[in-house]
């Protein structure tokens, strides 16, 4: 592991300043709030389960490094999982408080969030765990292709005909931690089948830029959302920030598999984080990573967004970790460098959720700073020993 000096004193400051400025983020309700631009409450928003699960996450992450209070804000989390947002007729949990379809995206994180909140002790954590798992299990993983379908109802009688990268790809962060807290490997076998299917599969045979948008027989959509192409969830084209998230977590499911591991994950990584380079960093003549680009790698949005930057740094960093090579600590020291000029908001706490081409704020995808998850996963890892799950890395060992 790299010596202390390899890290910028903010970056390792920072993960104390984000807890900081989530210190409000509980709902009086249940579960967290949507948080404005100065880390206030939006309490006329609906709660919603992926920022609940998210902050749960980060808050049992911060119980395991002995945080004050952290413990205290995982229950209030674990206590909206296995209450306000659970659906108690039909099993699993709403997408929000009015909206009650059920979605992958959103069941990942369930899986996450108890995964943590069980390494940190947390009560009800290890039934709400066993739920999760068995609720993605029947519900969303579908054995053929081996990855998950995106959206049924709430009585789980209609399934959408849509299927997406992007909750497979936070199942694959679901099932890595699942298999850490768990000790069972099979969670581990169904990451590598997602990844094995959707980046040695669909990325290479893309030029490692990996679609997004599939059919009910996994047959890609390019055209898909073209009419809207900066939706925050399931945007036009390739995904910059997608592609660096893949390339970590394509590392971590290395760590996972031990000498079981095949022996593409990792040049995979490499191939993901340098599209993502080529085509999303500094191509309009300004620092800064676009959201996404067509299929030919020209940008189509070319806002910025904080949650790119910091799969930037953390891909980077991983992949200095797993390979020694002193071009990925020179990308991840030059973006913590951007990150603390153009995100870092050092006046009203967290960081700007948005920039305009021009790395100026903005907020045409994402209002306020709803949550700190990302940034405070790309500052903490670089603390941490190598691992294949955050939580794994700060469990404590029997």
């Amino acid at each position: 592991m790299d010596s202390p000096s390899s890290v910028p004193a903010w970056v390792r400051a920072e993960p104390a300043r984000l807890l900081g400025f989530a210190a409000h983020a509980a709902h009086p309700g249940g579960g967290f709030a949507w948080l404005d631009d100065a880390g206030r409450p939006v309490l006329d928003r609906p709660v919603e389960t992926w920022i609940t699960c998210r902050m749960t996450h980060v808050f049992a992450l911060a119980s395991l490094q002995g945080v004050a209070g952290a413990a205290d804000r995982v229950a209030h989390g674990v206590a909206a999982l296995t209450g306000l947002l659970r659906d108690p007729e039909h099993g699993g949990w709403y997408a929000t408080t009015e909206l009650t379809e059920k979605r992958a995206y959103e069941h990942a994180f369930v899986v996450l969030a108890a995964a943590s909140a069980v390494a940190a002790g947390a009560a009800g954590a290890e039934p709400l765990l066993a739920e999760a798992l068995e609720t993605v299990e029947r519900r969303f993983w579908e054995p053929g292709p081996g990855l998950v379908a995106d959206v049924w109802d709430r009585g789980w009688t209609r399934l959408e005909d849509y299927r997406g990268a992007n909750a497979n790809m936070h199942t694959v962060e679901a099932f890595l931690a699942a298999a850490d807290v768990t000790g069972d490997p099979v969670w581990a076998t169904r990451a590598l089948s997602i990844l094995d299917r959707l980046v040695h599969g669909e990325a290479r045979a893309h030029g490692w830029r990996l679609p997004e948008h599939y059919d009910a027989d996994w047959r890609v959509r390019p055209e898909f959302n073209r009419d809207e192409p900066a939706h925050p969830f399931r945007p036009f084209g390739a995904t910059i920030g997608h592609l660096f998230e893949w390339a970590r977590l394509a590392v971590h499911l290395k760590r996972a598999l031990g000498d079981g591991a095949p022996a593409w994950l990792v040049p995979d990584a490499a191939a993901l984080f340098a599209t993502a380079v080529r085509d999303g960093w500094a191509v309009d003549g300004a620092p800064g990573f676009v959201y996404t680009t067509d299929f030919a790698g020209v940008p189509v949005v070319r806002n910025r967004l904080h949650w790119v930057v910091t799969e930037a740094i953390a891909a980077a960093w991983t992949l200095h970790q797993e390979t020694g090579d002193p071009a990925y600590l020179g990308r991840f020291r030059d973006w913590c460098d951007h990150a603390d000029a153009c995100f870092v908001d050092r006046e009203a706490g967290s960081w700007h959720h948005e920039l305009d081409p021009g790395n100026r704020p903005a907020a045409t995808v994402w209002a306020g700073k709803p949550d700190i998850y990302h940034a405070y996963q790309a500052t903490l890892l670089p603390t941490l020993p190598p691992a294949a799950s955050f939580a794994g890395a700060l469990a404590p060992r029997g």
